[in-house]
């Protein structure tokens, strides 16, 4: 029997669609690690909780010892990091949450993953791959002109940057000093179903059916370029199957857009399909408000080299994407209202001083 695949974070918005995708369309068996924090959300994985292909090990990236007995009993053939604290506005509330379990967590599951790999035969040592799943927000902000690349310098603005930058690093380090197989990944903006609704899509979403305020941070004028989920969960699997370990593929969208157009964008499919009570635009709700901290001005991915030498491209336009995405929130209530109720009731973030 081969291998299973060692997903830590599959809770949470992209590891679930990623374990959705392996259990759905492959024939892979998968381990989903994952702490449950106040993100992950087991009912985003009920389709394949009952898989005899899937088993749900709740371990923290940071536990040594609980890890090494999930290499030990399961023996995998890749891992897939993608746990870690993801939110800017609450890494700004909250720094030393992240630099746990970003930084440490991460040190943590390559050490344990080292040790795992050092004692297998040679065969599967040559077929073990680490996975460790980034972002373009490592990289800083860009002026109007010019895109990311694997060759970028890296300059982070906010805690949450920085360590995802640090967590980039030591996986490096553990490729290049201790020989673990390790494959590093820069995505930019992911969007789609089962996204917790702190993120500013099911965020816009979610407040513009509750009647509230849609706020928009300063001009609004701020560009990220998105990414649907399922591409990114493709690419991903592209880069375990045919990725060179010490080599680091950006992921991006080829969908720039300004955050205000996001926000036009989310009213104006909500008019048609969810149209407000008193027949008033969605559009209306759009409230500015003062800007994030260090917010970073633009970021653009440059995916020429997962193009050229994965043959991956994104098959989702931006357009078709948030409609699926809207149409999703809307026909499940079910997921977000339970949220909402007793998560995160859409309030802004980021306005602490840590002392």
């Amino acid at each position: 029997m081969e291998r299973p695949i060692l997903v830590t974070g599959g809770a949470g918005f992209i590891g679930s669609a990623l374990v959705r995708h392996l259990i759905h369309a492959t024939d892979r068996r998968v381990v989903n690690v994952d702490c449950l924090t106040y993100a992950a959300s087991i009912s985003s994985l009920e389709t394949v909780a009952h898989s005899p292909r899937y088993e749900f090990a709740e371990v923290d990236v940071c536990d040594g010892p609980a890890l090494r007995a999930l290499f030990e009993r399961h023996a995998p053939s890749a891992v897939i990091h993608l746990a870690a604290e993801s939110h800017v506005d609450r890494s700004i509330d909250g720094p030393l949450v992240f630099v746990q379990s970003n930084v440490v967590g991460t040190c943590t599951l390559l050490s344990e993953a080292r040790r795992y790999y050092l004692g297998l035969e040679e065969g599967d040592r040559a077929r073990f791959r680490f996975l460790h799943v980034s972002t373009d927000e490592v990289y800083g902000s860009l002026g109007p002109e010019g895109r990311f690349s694997e060759t970028s310098h890296y300059d982070p603005n906010s805690p949450y940057s920085a360590s995802k930058a640090a967590a980039d690093h030591f996986a490096r380090v553990w490729e290049r000093v201790y020989d673990l197989p390790v494959i590093v990944t820069n995505c930019s903006n992911n969007y789609g179903p089962f996204q917790f609704p702190e993120k500013l899509i099911p965020n816009m979403i979610l407040r513009a059916l509750e009647g509230r305020s849609l706020p928009v941070y300063g001009d609004g004028r701020q560009v990220r370029d998105w990414l649907f989920v399922d591409d990114h969960v493709g690419a991903l699997l592209r880069v375990l199957e045919r990725g060179v370990p010490g080599e680091t593929y950006c992921i991006g969208g080829a969908a720039e857009r300004e955050n205000i157009e996001i926000v036009h964008h989310v009213c104006d499919i909500l008019d048609g399909l969810r149209p407000a009570p008193l027949g008033t635009s969605y559009r209306e709700q759009i409230e500015f408000v003062s800007d994030r901290r260090a917010h970073d001005r633009r970021y653009a991915i440059d995916s020429g080299k997962i193009e050229r030498e994965l043959d991956w491209t994104p098959r989702e336009s931006f357009e078709t994407g948030i409609r699926r995405t809207v149409e999703w929130y809307l026909s499940n209530e079910s997921w977000w209202s339970a949220i909402r109720e007793n998560r995160y009731g859409g309030e802004r973030l980021g306005l602490k001083v840590p002392a």
